[in-house]
């Protein structure tokens, strides 16, 4: 802090040894300049509160099962099944998991967010519009909150183990292997003693209303809410750039939320100086740099869950049977504070395994969920404190030995030219069974600790130059997945093939290249659809037209393309359903085929994608081809109708993917805010889930899942680096920062990611000061 210096702003902050400056630029990155990692962390809580105040009460009410408290009844179902999946374990093991000084970190960024809570109260006007209009004010918070709440990371695979387990239990193994997603490729056998027929519909209920997020429209619990949500990143060594220096980028495929999930922030102490984004509601950050390595990662699909199915004892339904004795469950009483209403009592059971999410006195049956994001140590990317302070790519890749949770694929770069790639997260063991179904919880089908770090391959200065991952399964051929089973269920390829074709050749690469091919739309997966729906097919008049559309189509899914446009009409909503009928009629009894299919398309998460798309027409293709090209005539013909009401034209030149794939993000409490309405203008939108920048959209083509937050970093020359944080850095609705970043990420651009102090001061729009309370002027 100058002498003089003349500030915008200035906030007393109780518990501040010296001043924190705060530059925000013009792209609304705070900038935190501290003299020590406490004033640090301290300093970024308030600032996290200061942008994103009521983000994060929702989330720690969400996250602790405290949202009846102001919500009101409705969401007492929501807060029990939350207060399920909190940490419950030793809190001494839980801090000293992370590594040395964590529990610090955390008080110090949470005394920050109380210290602008209180100020809060203390000045009114500063109190965001949501509470204002909804009447009520936000929690303090204590530093195991940070660390207790769990269910907001990504993880599997107990939603694809039960809808294996209910299709095999309703339609047999035939309808099953139609989803063709699991990799490697292997029969599915039933664990001994499991009875499928005592797995309810519901058995997950409390499991999705504890890790969806919060939906004011719709609480019911009766299908998975969260679509995949995946990533890309790639390193790319300095033989291959233009600068002689590396490149590292990544862009986390979440959803698209009002405000972002990310934020990005710039931590600035003796011994740290750090810049990315991770999320507003923890210390540090989790994608980035701090001047030594370069940092991204995408998921990495560990199995980290699953599902018990426990005999209760009849006549004392808590108590089940384990290694041939009943044991008794443990059950926690708790109480519920509920807006307008009474208080309500509720009791939480858990087994050895973990919390118990259903249970069927009349069946003596019981359900656990055993996972490993519960165990100490794997809060949701907390863990990412220990790579601030790494300072060469050993030390980084050291560090990672302590991440828990969620499985990522994470990239590094370092100045000196290294890159490499490392898969972190817990891997439980299972000796003699693989994961892929429900167990029964009798003793049989235990995890014998887990997969040590350095049996997980990795990849340093790889001699093609380059490295990438995109969700794909990328353990090596010969890796031992019957002794050591990591996941089976791994997103498709398509992704990572195009990041592949892109950088294969490439030479003398830029940042812009990086940013250019984040916003990549070419659909490789088209291509193998078309390729084998469409070669030796001879259209009918009614259909010549849309097929020589898609024939003459480069698989680019602009906005302008009219060709995409079909496609996507076609084969989501023509041709895939097709398939499956066709499929599903030879495997089970006409009557069933309705239930079959919604079971098969319900949900993405666990249903069928492309390459279900792709067996099916190669199948009939080789096997049947008459009855291939009956489905196809059929299928064009109505996608044509469709497409043409959809865009109100019946001329398919005219059509324009654009038209009808569009982001309108909007607050989650659009419509209760009044004149704060937090609903975005629409914006037309290219690609699709399929494509490198991942865009997957609901029934109505609104984008609900793909990158808000985009990062590319110019390995030691830093200050080239660029970014995105969509619709903008603030969660205030109408302040600078709100929204200001939403257009240029709906046309694919980034801005500047300054990080040394000479760039950031010409880039800064507003400065504050936050000082010891002592020093507080006033």
């Amino acid at each position: 802090m100058k002498p003089g210096e003349e500030y915008d702003d200035e906030y007393p902050v109780p518990g501040l040894a010296e001043p924190v400056e705060i530059l925000v630029d013009d792209h609304g990155v705070p900038h935190l300049y501290a003299r020590s990692e406490d004033d640090l962390f301290r300093a970024q809580g308030f600032q996290a509160a200061r942008d994103r105040l009521f983000q994060l009460d929702l989330w720690r009410r969400r996250g602790l099962g405290r949202l009846s408290e102001v919500f009101g009844e409705r969401f007492v179902a929501r807060d029990r099944a939350a207060r399920l999946f909190l940490y419950r374990g030793d809190m001494d093991a839980e801090w000293s998991a992370y590594g040395p000084g964590t529990e610090r970190v955390a008080r110090a960024f949470t005394d920050g967010i109380n210290a602008y809570v209180e100020l809060c109260e203390q000045r009114p006007e500063l109190l965001p519009a949501e509470f204002r209009e909804l009447g009520y004010r936000p929690a303090r918070w204590e530093p195991r909150d940070v660390a207790v709440i769990r269910s907001h990371g990504l993880f599997g695979n107990v939603e694809q183990e039960v809808a294996r387990a209910r299709t095999l239990r309703d339609f047999g193994p035939e309808v099953e292997e139609l989803r063709r997603v699991r990799e490697p490729w292997r029969r599915l056998r039933v664990p001994d003693g499991l009875d499928l027929s005592l797995i309810p519909d519901d058995v997950l209920a409390d499991y999705r209303r504890a890790t969806a997020p919060v939906d004011f429209t719709d609480d019911s619990p009766s299908s998975p809410h969260t679509r995949p949500e995946g990533s890309n990143n790639w390193v790319i060594g300095a033989q291959r750039t233009a600068t002689g220096r590396p490149l590292l980028a990544n862009d986390p495929h979440r959803a698209i939320t009002v405000p972002s999930l990310r934020y990005l922030v710039h931590l600035s102490a003796p011994g740290l100086d750090a810049i990315g984004a991770g999320e507003p509601v923890l210390p540090g950050l989790s994608i980035g740099h701090n001047g030594h390595v370069a940092f991204g990662v995408t998921i990495f699909a560990i199995d980290q869950e699953d599902l018990y199915v426990y005999e209760t004892r009849p006549g004392a339904p808590d108590e089940y049977r384990y290694a041939g004795r009943w044991e008794p469950m443990r059950v926690v009483r708790e109480t519920i504070d509920v807006a307008g209403g009474e208080p309500v009592d509720v009791e939480l059971r858990f087994t050895r395994h973990g919390p118990v999410v259903h249970t069927d006195p009349d069946r003596h049956t019981a359900f656990a969920v055993r996972a490993a994001w519960l165990e100490p140590g794997t809060a949701p990317y907390l863990g990412s404190l220990e790579w601030l302070r790494a300072r060469t790519a050993d030390a980084f890749v050291d560090a990672l030995d302590r991440w828990g949770t969620p499985g990522e694929n994470v990239v590094y770069a370092t100045p000196d030219g290294t890159i490499g790639w490392r898969p972190a997260g817990r891997v439980p063991l299972r000796r003699g069974w693989d994961g892929t179904l429900p167990v029964p919880g009798d003793g049989r089908y235990e995890w014998s600790g887990h997969v040590a770090p350095d049996r997980l391959p990795s990849v340093r200065n790889p001699p093609e130059g380059w490295f990438a991952s995109a969700n794909e399964m990328n353990l090596p051929a010969d890796f031992p997945h019957d002794r050591c089973p990591v996941a089976f269920d791994w997103d498709h390829r398509f992704r990572y093939d195009r990041i592949a074709e892109v950088l294969r050749e490439a030479t003398a690469v830029t940042v812009a290249d990086c940013v250019r091919l984040q916003g990549d739309t070419v659909n490789l997966a088209a291509g193998r659809v078309l390729g084998a729906a469409l070669d030796g097919y001879e259209p009918g008049a009614q259909v010549a037209g849309v097929v020589g559309l898609l024939r003459a189509w480069d698989g680019d899914e602009t906005v302008d393309s009219a060709a995409a446009a079909f496609y996507e009409v076609w084969s989501r909503r023509h041709l895939r359903p097709a398939l499956l009928r066709h499929a599903l009629s030879a495997l089970v009894a006409p009557d069933r085929v309705p239930e079959a299919m919604r079971r098969l398309l319900a949900d993405e998460v666990v249903g069928v994608d492309v390459r279900t798309d792709i067996a099916l027409l190669e199948a009939l293709r080789r096997d049947d081809r008459s009855t291939l090209d009956v489905l196809l005539t059929r299928s064009l013909r109505e996608a044509r109708r469709e497409t043409a009401d959809l865009l109100g034209d019946d001329d398919p030149a005219r059509w324009r993917w654009g038209a009808l794939h569009h982001a309108a993000p909007a607050h989650p409490l659009a419509g209760r805010l009044g004149r704060h309405r937090g609903r975005l203008p629409r914006r037309e939108r290219g690609g699709s889930g399929d494509t490198v920048m991942s865009t997957g959209y609901d029934r109505h083509f609104a984008q609900d899942e793909g990158a808000s937050f985009r990062i590319v970093v110019d390995v030691g020359g830093w200050d080239n680096s660029r970014a995105m944080n969509s619709p903008g850095q603030s969660g205030r609705p109408g302040a600078a920062h709100w929204d200001d970043l939403y257009p240029d990420w709906s046309e694919d651009r980034s801005f500047p990611l300054h990080y040394s102090r000479k760039a950031v001061e010409a880039h800064t729009r507003t400065r504050t000061v936050l000082t010891p309370v002592a020093q507080a002027h006033g």
